[in-house]
């Protein structure tokens, strides 16, 4: 059963730090709807296509152009939701934030501040094997994304690429029960996995498809509970909000450094002012970009080109009847049908495709445990250290498979499967094929076996009075029977063999 009572670790200790103090973290996380078009209008999303060649008169706001809401887009959020166990509004609205730059021709964007489509929900995030921390979703909603700001081209003009521009985004808020760097990473590594899951958005973070806004703030030990009390902010501290964070590693950093900042300034006796920041990964540091705009300065208001989103139930419950099995209920599956621990199913259901992958094998191997050892040991580690993903290995679960039931028939011993697997992943071709041809095929016969003990025995006398003073010494006569046989002989006849030899 899981086990939710984990307590965080809270960093009371802090390098130059007089008192002790713990990080509260709440994430705003930016994930691009997976879908062929743009929220609102028919324009491709493709990634990589030719600058400004992705734009209809409605995304670069041509006059008397009028938003069309994409129905798919709404399923996509709809769908994310019911993964995240949260609530779904059937009637929300879009509003208007309005702000000036470059890469937003309209002067605005098309967000939901007053009635989002998805209300609260809830994550489980993973900290440890069968221990887990559960944060809490605020909402989620959908909005268009802006263009983006080219400013390295030319050393006297900026330029501007609106493919970008009305890309359908779902911005995942989460309450403010994050405690720790490793704990927010962790968080949106199990975020990003269900996205993939629902495959409601790639979670590609290095094209910008999944990025997160971490807000940061500290305070003396018992206010965090008092919040939890009293749901009052004021408890927390000032927060400084962290923009457009795209990898794990830079989360961790940025929030280490940010925690470090603010209590400097307030031991110092200075105070946190509210703003919004960047992290320089060059410099591992944070750095003003501006103040922290609150709702009132971007004039929010409905969208008058858009009525209220009406949606029904019974399509709700039809988009929760397609929800695929999720990456929780798979790893527990796993440990319970396969007898797998909790790490290896962890490791197994990290992604659809490695979970997709072990399940084959285990369908024609039959051997759960065994399967996962396979699977996690040779295969994950040979991909890995070629860096390659299962999408590229050259070994098909029907070939992994074969290879298994020749150790479970006793046709091979684990150290001849270990040569196969070599000769399968270089060259291919199926496992009892090989087998057979290249006579690798384990020595069952006890006859044999006895005779080659025999022979190592009458051999060398000495070593055999040392064994029978040091009943641990007759390993090396297993050693060398396996070398006469060209690790052949099966072991466990073997190792019998040689004590009944001996009178061990």
């Amino acid at each position: 059963m899981l086990d939710l009572s984990y307590e965080p670790p809270k960093p009371k200790v802090i390098a130059g730090a007089k008192h002790d103090w713990e990080l509260v973290i709440g994430m705003e996380v930016h994930a691009q709807v997976a879908s062929q078009a743009k929220l609102f209008s028919g324009a491709s999303t493709r990634f990589g296509a030719e600058p400004n060649s992705n734009v209809s008169f409605v995304d670069a706001a041509m006059p008397g152009m009028l938003p069309v809401i994409n129905e798919f887009c709404i399923e996509q959020a709809v769908r994310t939701g019911l993964g995240l166990k949260a609530q779904i509004n059937l009637v929300s609205a879009f509003d208007r934030k309005n702000y000036f730059y470059p890469d937003l021709p309209q002067g605005y964007q098309i967000s939901q501040l007053y009635h989002p489509l998805v209300g609260e929900g809830e994550i489980l995030v993973d900290m440890e094997p069968g221990i887990a921390r559960l944060v809490r979703i605020e909402r989620i909603h959908v909005e268009q994304d802006a263009g983006k700001s080219i400013h390295d081209m030319d050393p006297a003009m900026s330029f501007v690429d609106l493919n970008r521009t009305g890309v359908a985004l779902m911005e995942i808020v989460s309450r403010p029960d994050i405690r720790g760097p490793e704990e927010a990473a962790a968080y949106v590594t199990k975020l990003r996995q269900i996205l993939r899951y629902l495959c409601t958005c790639d979670g590609n973070m290095q094209n910008g498809n999944l990025r997160a806004d971490v807000n940061v703030s500290v305070c003396r030990p018992g206010q965090y509970e008092k919040y939890q009390e009293t749901q009052d902010f004021s408890h927390l501290g000032t927060r400084c909000e962290i923009k457009n964070m795209n990898s794990m590693r830079f989360i961790q950093a940025a929030i280490d450094y940010e925690a470090r900042r603010q209590i400097a300034l307030l031991e110092g006796g200075g105070s946190v002012v509210q703003e919004t920041r960047l992290y320089d990964p060059d410099k591992g540091e944070t750095r003003s970009m501006r103040s922290k705009e609150e709702a009132h300065d971007y004039r929010y208001f409905p969208c008058p080109d858009l009525l209220p989103l009406e949606i029904e139930q019974g399509w709700v419950d039809d988009i929760a009847a397609s929800l695929p099995e999720l990456p929780d209920e798979k790893k527990a599956r796993f440990v319970t049908e396969f007898g797998l621990s909790e790490y290896d199913a962890n490791v197994l259901t990290a992604e659809t495709v490695n979970a997709a992958y072990f399940e084959s094998v285990v369908r024609e191997a039959g051997d759960g445990k065994l399967a996962a050892n396979w699977v996690i040991n040779e295969l994950f580690g040979r991909l890995k250290k070629e860096d390659h993903g299962i999408d590229e290995s050259p070994v098909t679960p029907a070939q992994l498979a074969g290879i298994i039931r020749l150790i479970k028939s006793d046709a091979i011993s684990g150290k001849i499967a270990k040569d196969l697997f070599e000769i399968v992943y270089t060259e291919g071709g199926d496992p009892e094929v090989i087998v057979e041809e290249r006579g690798m095929k384990q020595v069952t016969d006890t006859g044999a076996i006895e005779t080659a003990v025999d022979e190592i025995i009458a051999a060398n006398p000495a070593q055999v009075e040392k064994a029978k003073q040091n009943p641990k010494l007759a390993g090396w006569f297993v050693g060398q029977v396996m070398k006469a046989t060209g690790g052949k002989a099966n072991p466990k006849a073997v190792n019998q063999i040689v004590s009944a030899k001996l009178g061990l």
